[in-house]
């Protein structure tokens, strides 16, 4: 019978701890999904500055090599990214392409000049710098015009700076709330084992002695839900660069590396401090309050 008592209190423990650690692993998952979204926040918001395009349209009467020549001047510029060149005949086939008719052959010729399409670096894509940058083009003879979408530019910075300051609030809210998750687990699986606690103490066990056992099992269930929520993420990015494959301009194995070290350093930090206050807290208990 006492053996019967025993096997079921061992499952009982057990899947205790299992439920713990997949109550981590679910909180470590989360806090992995912000550090990645924190992580390419800043390179989200470069991607998409960077490829905001002027139009910077050249004299009918310039000759390519001279426009040519132009793009390497551009190029050479701190502000710029990168340029394309696009030639009349380039410019009337992507015209074709939106209006789904061939305009040249009804018109007789092509009226469309050449251009250059300049992408700046993200740091100087604001109206202000563009201005300037816009200035110093048009002093140039060759260049006849200079276009780009002003209020998507205004519009754009303005949601970004929104945005960042969204996700950075929700981040810290969500670290306060997945360490009392954490904690509040973690106090749970303690609470069944109170009685071997006080047990141990009742016989002259140390705290320390006490303890120990307690943070070890607390540290390995850490690492393992901090294992499993990173198996999870790197099937969920998987799944997602299958769906969505532009997202590999956003892949970084540094980046995905030190956001994991980040989760499983939190799991064994907080799993590991949490184990340590919940078991000295039922260590000053006297024997009459574990039945609270």
């Amino acid at each position: 019978m006492e053996e019967i008592e025993v096997s079921a209190e061992a499952k009982k423990t057990k899947s205790i701890y299992i439920s713990t650690v997949f109550g981590l692993a679910m909180v470590l998952l989360m806090i992995g999904l912000l550090g990645l979204l924190l992580v390419h926040a800043n390179k989200i918001s470069r991607y998409v500055r960077e490829n905001i395009v002027l139009n910077v349209f050249v004299d009918e009467a310039a000759h390519e090599p001279d426009v040519l020549e132009l793009q390497k001047q551009l190029e050479a510029n701190i502000m710029v990214k990168q340029t394309q060149y696009v030639s009349k005949e380039l410019a009337a086939r992507n015209l074709q392409k939106d209006l789904g008719e061939d305009f040249v052959k009804f018109l007789g010729y092509n009226p469309l000049s050449q251009s250059l399409d300049v992408y700046l670096k993200a740091d100087y894509a604001n109206n202000a710098d563009i201005e300037k940058f816009k200035a110093q083009l048009l002093k140039n003879p060759m260049v006849k015009e200079v276009k780009y979408q002003q209020s998507l530019v205004s519009d754009m910075n303005n949601n970004i700076t929104r945005i960042s300051l969204i996700i950075l609030a929700f981040g810290g809210i969500w670290v306060v709330v997945s360490v009392a998750l954490i904690n509040n687990t973690i106090r749970l699986a303690i609470y069944s084992q109170r009685f071997l606690i006080k047990s141990m103490q009742l016989v002259g066990a140390t705290k320390s002695f006490i303890r120990k056992p307690f943070i070890t099992y607390g540290i390995w269930h850490g690492l393992l839900g901090a294992l499993i929520a990173i198996i999870i993420l790197m099937a969920t990015l998987y799944f997602a660069q299958m769906q969505i494959p532009d997202l590999v301009v956003l892949q970084s194995y540094t980046e995905f590396g030190l956001v994991f070290l980040g989760v499983i350093g939190i799991g064994i930090f907080i799993s590991g401090i949490s184990t340590y206050f919940a078991v000295n807290r039922f260590l000053r208990l006297k024997i009459y309050q574990l039945y609270r």
